[in-house]
C-alpha cells in the first residue's frame, strides 16, 4: 500500500513551529508512516534548517506536484505559500502579514485535503491573536477548520500512548459547565468518539467511559443531580444503538483504569479534568485530534512557545507524534475504503 502524503502547515512563522517541523523531519518514524509536505515558507523553513546545524544533511524543495512525491529523508519538500523575510521577522511577535499566512497556509491545506491530494493534514501552533489582527474572527484552529469543511458536529481529542480523552467542553468557566452540557452533547462526543475509534483507529468494538461532572458521580444526588439529569440520558441514547458505554464514572477512578487498558477512551465533561490526567503520563508527545470533521487533521498539543523560539531547543516529539498518528489514521482509513479487514 502506498504511504499517504501528510500536509503539514508551519503555523506562526515566528514561534516553535518552523523548528520542530524541521526536527521531525529527520525521525525515521515519520518516513516510515508517510510522505510528508509542508505548506508554508520555504525561506523561514530554509533558515530554520541552517539556524539548527549547518551539517543537518537536507534540503529544502518548493514542489507543485505533491501527488509524484516520493520517500526522501534528505529533503523538505514544501509548497510555497508566501515568501516572507526571515531577517524581517521578529521572533514572538508576529505582525497582520504573518497572522494571514498562518491562516493561508491552513485553507490551503484542507482545499488540498477535500480533494484528495493529501490524506491529512498537521497543524503547528499558530497565534490567535495575531490571525484576528489580520481579520479573521476565529478562537482557533478547531473552529476555524469546522467553518472551512462544513462540519456542525466536532470535539476534540487527545492521543497518549497509554491514554486517550475526548471533551465535551472545552474552553469554558467552570461556573458555566453545568448550565452548558446538555444530553445531546453527551451523546453527540461518545458518537463521534465511536466513529473514530473504529473508522480510524481500527477498534472493532471500543469501550468508552464517560466520567461524571461531581465528585463520586453526584453520589445518588447528594453531590448534585447533572448525573442523574444530563449525563445518564445522553449514555442511555448512545446504548441504544449498540455503542459501549461505561458511567458515569467517578473521574478520580476512571482514568486509572483507562490507563491499564480497561477502557478504550475516556469522555471527559470539561477541559482540564480530560487534559490534566493525559498531559501527566504524555505531556511532551500527546497529539491533539479533531473528531467529526471529513478529513483527518491531528496536531501538536502545545502552542506557539516564544520563551524558547529561535534558541534551538524546542521537543518536537508532539510534532512527530502527530504525523505519524495522522500517518496511520490514513492507513486505516485507506484500508477499510478498500474492504481490508482490520484486527
Amino acid at each position: 500500500m502506498e504511504l499517504p502524503r501528510i500536509g503539514i502547515t508551519m503555523g506562526d512563522p515566528t514561534g516553535i513551529g518552523p523548528e520542530v517541523i524541521v526536527k521531525a523531519y529527520k525521525e525515521p518514524r515519520v518516513m516510515k508512516e508517510c510522505i510528508p509536505v509542508v505548506l508554508g515558507d520555504p525561506n523561514v523553513i530554509k533558515k530554520t534548517v541552517a539556524d539548527l546545524n549547518a551539517k543537518l544533511e537536507i534540503n529544502v524543495i518548493s514542489v507543485d506536484d505533491i501527488k509524484s512525491l516520493k520517500p526522501n529523508p534528505r529533503a523538505i519538500n514544501i509548497v510555497k505559500l508566501s515568501n516572507l523575510d526571515p531577517a524581517r521577522l521578529k521572533i514572538g511577535r508576529p505582525d497582520k502579514i504573518a497572522g494571514k499566512m498562518m491562516v493561508t497556509y491552513i485553507r490551503e491545506a484542507v482545499r488540498l485535503a477535500m480533494l484528495g491530494s493529501i490524506s491529512a493534514m498537521v497543524t503547528a501552533p499558530i497565534n490567535k491573536a495575531a490571525i484576528n489582527n489580520a481579520g479573521f474572527n476565529y478562537p482557533g484552529h478547531t473552529e476555524m477548520l469546522a467553518e472551512l469543511t462544513r462540519t456542525e458536529d466536532y470535539c476534540m481529542m487527545l492521543v497518549g500512548k497509554k491514554l486517550k480523552v475526548s471533551l465535551v467542553t472545552t474552553h469554558l468557566p467552570i461556573r458555566e459547565i453545568p448550565n452548558t452540557i446538555t444530553p445531546g452533547m453527551i451523546f453527540k462526543t461518545v458518537k463521534l468518539t465511536y466513529e473514530a475509534l473504529v473508522d480510524y483507529f481500527g477498534i472493532k468494538n471500543p469501550k468508552i467511559a464517560v466520567v461524571a461532572l461531581n465528585p463520586h458521580a453526584g453520589e445518588d444526588g447528594l453531590f448534585g443531580v447533572e448525573e442523574k439529569e444530563l449525563i445518564i440520558p445522553g449514555i442511555k441514547k448512545a446504548e441504544s444503538m449498540g455503542i459501549q458505554v461505561f458511567g458515569p464514572l467517578s473521574a478520580d477512578t476512571a482514568f486509572h483504569f483507562a490507563y491499564k487498558g480497561k477502557y478504550d477512551v475516556v469522555v471527559g465533561i470539561y477541559h482540564d479534568q480530560a487534559l490534566i490526567p493525559i498531559k501527566m503520563i504524555n505531556f511532551d508527545d500527546s497529539v491533539n485530534v479533531t473528531l467529526g470533521l471529513p478529513i483527518v487533521r491531528t496536531s501538536v498539543d502545545h502552542g506557539t512557545a516564544y520563551d524558547i523560539a529561535g534558541k534551538g531547543i524546542a521537543n518536537a516529539e508532539s510534532m512527530v507524534a502527530a504525523i505519524v498518528l495522522a500517518g496511520r489514521m490514513s492507513s486505516i482509513r485507506q484500508k477499510r475504503q478498500s474492504g481490508t479487514i482490520i484486527k
